[in-house]
C-alpha cells in the first residue's frame, strides 16, 4: 500500500453511489464483434437502459443516423441523450471518462484506451470521449487530456482518497510499460488526488481478458465495506487465486486504520461459449446509480444469493436483477457497459 497525507491539489475521485447526472453508454452494432449474437446483445443492453431510465439519464452513443433514429424509438424519453459517435464496442467503463471534483468543479479525465493492451480494436473507442464533449454531451463539464493508458474498470474509489486496484493490471507492460509502480502510483495521486492505493496481487476471473480489472473482483460498498467474489469450492479453478485475494482484502485496513467488512459474493456455476471456453461471470460486476443498484445475473441457481446479499449491503436502494449471460460471451458485464457521470 502507498499513502500520502496531503494532495496538491484539491482533487477527488467521487465514490460510485455518491449522485450522478446520467450513465454513458454504447449501443452494439454489425460492425462489432457482437454481429453473431446482436439481437440478444441489444436485449441486453435496452433492460439496462430502462432500468437506468427510471432513476437518472443515459446518454447512448450510436454509429450513425440510422441507429440514432431506432434507438429514440425504443427509448421514448427525455432523459435518454443518444449521440452519433464511430465506436468500436460497447465498454464504456473502459473508454468513458474518469470523472473527478477539481476544487469542488467536475473534470473529465480522457485518459488513453489502448483496448487493453492492444488486444482488439480501440482507435475508434479512444476518441468517443472527446467527440462527446465536442458534440456537448457533457454540457459544460471540461475536458482534460491525460497521456496515461487507464481504464476505469481497473480502479475503484471510496470517494475519500482510498483506490482498490491491482497489479496484474497497472502493472502489466501492454499498459504503461516506461512506467515504474512508484511513477504509477504518482500519477494516481495527481490526476485522482489518491491518498492511499490499496494493491491487490492476486485474484482473476477465469475468461477475463482485462488482466484483472478490480470491477470483476471487488468493489466498495461504502468507505468501510468491501464486496468481493469468494470461492470456498477446493475443485473450483477459482479456488485458488480468490482465497489469496481474500487474505489480502483481511489485511487491508480502512483510513482509520480498522479491518474493512468484507461481504463475499458466490461464484456462478462455470459458463461456457460454444467453443467451449469458460466465460467470466461475476457479481462483482453490479452498477450504483441513483436509488438503486443493477446487479447482473446469470441464468444461474446463485443468482438470488447475490441479489440477496447485495440487498443487505444497500438497504436504501432498490436492487435490480438484470440477465447479462448474453454480455459475457465477450468477455464483459453490466459494469462493464457503463459509466457514471457524477452530478
Amino acid at each position: 500500500m502507498q499513502s500520502r497525507k496531503k494532495n496538491e491539489l484539491k482533487v477527488r475521485l467521487p465514490a460510485e453511489w455518491e449522485r450522478q447526472s446520467a450513465v454513458l453508454m454504447a449501443w452494439p452494432h454489425i460492425s462489432t464483434k457482437w454481429a453473431p449474437y446482436l439481437e440478444n446483445a441489444r436485449k441486453c443492453i435496452s433492460e439496462i437502459i430502462r432500468a437506468i431510465l427510471k432513476f437518472e439519464d443515459v446518454i447512448l452513443v450510436v454509429p450513425d443516423k440510422k441507429q440514432a433514429e431506432e434507438t429514440r424509438k425504443l427509448f421514448p424519453s427525455e432523459r435518454i441523450h443518444i449521440q452519433i459517435v464511430p465506436s468500436d464496442d460497447i465498454w464504456a467503463r473502459d473508454f468513458g471518462p474518469i470523472t473527478i471534483f477539481r476544487n469542488g468543479r467536475l473534470e473529465l479525465l480522457d485518459f488513453k484506451f489502448n483496448g487493453w493492451g492492444e488486444k482488439y480494436m480501440f482507435q475508434k473507442d479512444d476518441k468517443i470521449t472527446e467527440k462527446l464533449k465536442k458534440l456537448g454531451a457533457f454540457g459544460k463539464i471540461q475536458r482534460r487530456s491525460v497521456k496515461f493508458v487507464l481504464e476505469g474498470g481497473s480502479i475503484e474509489s471510496d470517494g475519500e482518497g482510498t483506490i482498490l486496484t491491482t497489479e496484474k493490471c497497472l502493472l502489466n507492460p501492454n499498459r504503461n510499460p516506461e512506467l515504474s509502480k512508484k511513477q504509477i502510483e504518482a500519477t494516481l495521486m495527481s490526476a485522482l488526488g489518491a491518498k492511499r492505493i490499496l494493491w491487490l496481487k492476486h485474484g482473476k476471473i477465469r475468461g477475463d481478458d482485462t488482466d484483472s480489472h478490480i470491477d470483476t473482483l471487488a468493489k466498495f460498498a461504502d468507505k468501510n465495506t468491501i464486496m468481493y467474489m469468494a470461492c470456498n469450492k477446493k475443485s473450483d479453478l477459482h479456488y485458488a487465486e480468490l482465497k489469496k485475494m481474500e487474505a489480502e482484502l483481511k489485511s487491508f485496513r480502512t483510513a482509520s486504520g480498522k479491518p474493512y467488512k468484507l461481504i463475499p459474493l458466490p461464484c456462478p456455476d462455470p459458463k461456457f461459449d460454444e467453443k467451449s471456453a469458460q466465460m467470466p461471470a461475476t457479481y462483482a460486476n453490479f452498477l450504483v446509480i441513483n436509488g438503486a443498484v443493477l446487479v447482473p445475473t446469470y441464468q444461474d441457481k446463485k443468482d438470488s444469493i447475490a441479489l440477496k446479499t447485495i440487498e443487505g449491503a444497500f438497504p436504501r436502494r432498490k436492487v435490480i436483477g438484470i440477465d447479462c449471460f448474453q454480455l459475457i460471451f465477450q468477455h464483459g458485464s453490466l459494469h462493464c457497459a457503463t459509466m457514471q457521470i457524477p452530478e
